[in-house]
């Protein structure tokens, strides 16, 4: 009989971390993580934060032959609850779930490093749904050449504009890093009141750092990092952020700040994640119909190519502790949650990673009829996911340390490269503080 277990975030937790240290404490030799591999029979046990609830049910209507519990956990990012559960399973050498929904993406990396080795190798047991996916959208699952996770959804960023405040004024759309950045500065000043982009959230450094291809979370080794906030590519983003916020064009205001949508309002171009269109424009900041549309992500004067950031865009594990029939079930599990258009297409709300059901997600925006430019926005969108930067997570929360310098140094009339240079030092004592070895070569 297949059981559903619906908790509360909090409840769920707090039953789920109570479990791991009863089986801590009657483990003969924690902190083994070499366990011996279980097999159920079949039933298998998921973990999925609030929003995945309804994936977790689509597949029990698609698989009502599989036993399932759905246990639902808490979905804050950068939270802790999870992580001290699984150490206290890791500890025991039992309880792991068969599968996650990691609530942050940087919990991948402690769910791969030697202490846990929690997240499975699905390079040989799921390659044909790997090869459904674009490298670049996957590269954040590929640790050391294996794949160790599944994208749930691609959050590439594009490049939103405001069509109609284009169109009124007669400005021409930049194609460049740079010409956006001085395009920002000339409306502006002939528009006091419109912004060209948001600092304050902890998403901003990779709008900005990564698209630029600065080295804040270029990983070496499970122990070594390089990070340097002097490299050329760091300095680039420096003098365009600096050209903008000194010319008025940027906000040191989040874009989840409570009072962002007054703001959000007049913000006129940025770079941004594919997820910005339905959640921020339309059902957040109320933004009116047929205004706002997406280009591709943009180029730096002398490369050939774009670059972008990256937004989110979920993350699923598969535990590397279950053999048999109980992992044979938890593929079947993965393999749904990442590609069947049951879960991908008619509920989920991202666009998917899994690349052969984008079209079917994409053609829901004609349907919307809310942006500008359909056809534009589907390309952009398309384009947007082979241009993103090369970015791993890990066990410092670069986007906290950004959050937590950045525009507080502004804020109290420091220089933009105050604000950076007080990030990137940051930045590294984070590093340091979890174990990493920091070079800046």
């Amino acid at each position: 009989m297949k059981t559903k277990r619906f908790l509360s975030a909090s409840a769920g937790v707090a039953i789920i971390s109570a479990a791991a240290l009863v089986l801590s404490g009657c483990s003969a030799g924690g902190g083994d993580t070499a366990a011996e591999q279980t097999d159920s029979g079949g039933k298998i046990t998921v973990w999925v934060d609030p929003p995945r609830v309804p994936a977790a049910e689509a597949f029990q209507e698609a698989h009502p032959e599989i036993e399932i519990d759905v246990v639902q956990i808490d979905g804050t990012v950068g939270g802790q609850t999870v992580k001290q559960a699984f150490a206290n399973f890791d500890s025991a050498g039992s309880g792991w779930p068969d599968a996650i929904f990691f609530p942050s993406n940087d919990d991948i990396a402690w769910a791969t490093g030697a202490a846990s080795n929690y997240a499975a190798d699905l390079t040989e047991l799921l390659p044909d749904v790997i090869d459904g996916y674009d490298p670049a959208v996957l590269s954040f699952c590929d640790i050391d050449g294996q794949i160790r996770c599944l994208r749930n959804d691609a959050a590439p960023d594009v490049f939103w504009y405001n069509k109609a405040f284009f169109d009124e004024n007669g400005y021409t759309l930049p194609t460049t890093w740079e010409g956006y950045g001085e395009l920002a500065v000339q409306i502006a000043a002939e528009h006091p009141d419109k912004i060209s982009g948001f600092l304050g959230d902890a998403y901003a450094v990779n709008r900005y750092l990564q698209a630029a291809d600065c080295p804040t979370n270029d990983r070496l080794s499970e122990s070594e990092v390089h990070i340097n906030l002097d490299d050329p590519n760091c300095v680039r983003a420096n003098e365009l952020l600096t050209q903008m916020y000194d010319g008025g064009a940027l906000t040191t205001q989040g874009i989840f700040d409570g009072d962002a949508a007054a703001a959000g309002v007049n913000l006129v171009m940025s770079p941004g994640a594919v997820w910005w269109g339905n959640y921020l424009f339309r059902d957040t900041w109320k933004i009116p119909a047929e205004q706002m549309s997406a280009s591709a992500p943009l180029t730096w004067e002398g490369e050939s190519s774009p670059t972008a950031g990256n937004e989110g865009g979920g993350l699923w594990g598969v535990s590397s502790h279950i053999t048999g029939k109980q992992l044979e079930n938890t593929l079947t599990f993965a393999t749904f949650v990442a590609t069947d258009p049951a879960w991908q297409v008619d509920l989920s709300t991202g666009l998917p990673g899994y690349g052969p059901i984008q079209d079917a997600w994409l053609d829901k925006l004609a349907e919307d009829g809310y942006f500008a430019d359909v056809e534009s926005v589907q390309q952009a969108f398309k384009d947007a996911a082979a241009a993103v930067a090369p970015y791993s997570y890990m066990l410092y929360d670069t986007g906290a340390a950004w959050t937590e310098t950045v525009s507080p140094t502004l804020i109290a009339n420091g220089s933009m490269s105050d604000a950076l240079g007080t990030f990137g030092e940051e930045l590294v004592n984070r590093a340091n503080s979890v174990g990493y070895t920091v070079t800046a070569e």
